[in-house]
């Protein structure tokens, strides 16, 4: 193990924190070394609100995968949440540099680069930049790489934050200790442990639905289209139970996840619940379902608000797929088809050895993964460069 190259993901969420740290299997799945889950003060809603906190939490984390793994981590991958995430559009544009006019990978930074000259509010931030479309010479292209032109234009999608609460996460890592941290979003992440690069390419939307929050990923030809957090999740659910019911909100948060469904058949809907501890409780299957469903057919609906406002309504023949917490309630899958038109699925992460294929592990699994991917990329460029700079040294030899 102590030679072993280990990837340690971290989703820290409204519920609590979850973290688990993963090796290459024999075959080309992870191999789950550590997992496991710890509670949380100090996050509301995805965001730090409470950073010393929250480091408390993060260094009872970090001692406690020290001592399963008997070494400090070596890579660690930290997911970002909250409704201050966002996304917007830009342009950027430069003049190939190249004598022979052939686009190169110099070409594409500088104008990946000029597209992040935009104007933003100073306390927002850019975190990720996804180019949808290069356009070469006034023609839309995928690869630009290689061709030739006068011109270089790009289009697109900037993923951003509000800098003061991306800010609180980040610290509340580094004062725990944690060395090495990339921040995802947490819909990015997920989408990467349950879409398939084929649902990606025909169009689909991600729909998270965890403790705090909700959120939105949307793919089509392979590209992020759009991105957003809507600041409703399963807790509103545990809510409007208390508040229906007239009960105490842990009563209500286990009255959810024992009877909640958001369907119900005939039977079940005549259905009496008697509960006796920790208090005297009855009530009918059928009224708690109507208050779960009201919830969820209200996060159906800013959902199909957001998918409206980008112009696909109707318009992603791969669906919805949902994870989440909230993914696993009886009967949800039945009333998004009937909410948002579309066809819809519950998404799970597959490839990890030794750990459930649960949608509420979707963040956390994608952030691995993500982690895996972008550090063979950086070997692969780590050993291009290394090669390119053996050939000049070769040939600086010849010269006199």
């Amino acid at each position: 193990m102590a030679t072993s190259r280990l990837i340690t993901s971290l989703d820290i969420g409204t519920d609590g924190i979850k973290a688990l740290v993963v090796q290459k299997g024999s075959n080309s799945d992870l191999e789950t070394l550590v997992f496991f889950k710890k509670p949380i003060v100090g996050i509301r809603r995805g965001i730090v609100v409470d950073p010393q906190a929250v480091t408390r939490a993060l260094i009872e984390v970090r001692e406690e995968i020290k001592a399963q793994i008997g070494r400090n981590q070596d890579s660690i991958y930290v997911n970002v949440s909250g409704s201050h995430l966002f996304c917007t559009y830009s342009q950027g544009k430069v003049a190939v540099s190249r004598a022979d006019r052939q686009v190169s990978e110099e070409d594409i930074d500088r104008v990946i680069e000029d597209a992040k000259t935009f104007s933003l509010f100073p306390n927002k931030q850019i975190l990720e930049v996804f180019p949808k479309n290069f356009i070469v010479d006034g023609e839309k292209v995928r690869e630009a790489v290689g061709m030739r032109g006068v011109r270089l234009e790009v289009e697109s999608l900037m993923v951003c934050a509000f800098s003061p609460y991306y800010e609180n996460l980040k610290q509340s890592l580094l004062s725990a200790g944690f060395d090495g941290i990339q921040i995802i979003p947490s819909p990015i992440a997920a989408a990467q442990s349950v879409l398939s690069p084929r649902q990606k390419e025909l169009g689909v939307a991600l729909l998270d639905i965890g403790e705090g929050t909700s959120s939105l990923a949307v793919y089509e030809e392979g590209n992020l289209i759009h991105l957003a957090v809507l600041p409703i999740g399963s807790s509103n659910i545990t809510y409007d139970i208390a508040i229906g019911l007239k009960i105490d909100i842990d009563v209500a948060e286990g009255i959810k996840k024992e009877f909640g469904a958001c369907s119900l058949s005939k039977k079940e809907q005549r259905e009496k619940i008697e509960i006796k501890e920790p208090e005297q409780l009855v009530f009918y299957r059928k009224n708690l379902a109507k208050i779960i469903e009201a919830r969820i057919s209200e996060i159906f609906e800013e959902v199909h608000k957001e998918i409206k406002k980008i112009g696909k309504d109707k318009l992603l023949p791969a669906g919805i797929v949902l994870v989440g917490g909230g993914a696993k309630i009886p009967g949800i899958i039945e009333l998004a088809k009937k909410e948002l038109n579309l066809p819809c699925t519950v998404g799970k992460p597959k490839g990890f050895i030794g750990l459930t294929k649960d949608p509420s592990l979707s963040t956390l699994c994608g952030l691995a993964l993500m982690g895996f991917d972008l550090e063979d990329e950086g070997n692969r460029s780590s050993v291009l460069k290394d090669f390119i700079s053996r050939i000049k040294n070769i040939f600086k030899s010849f010269i006199p």
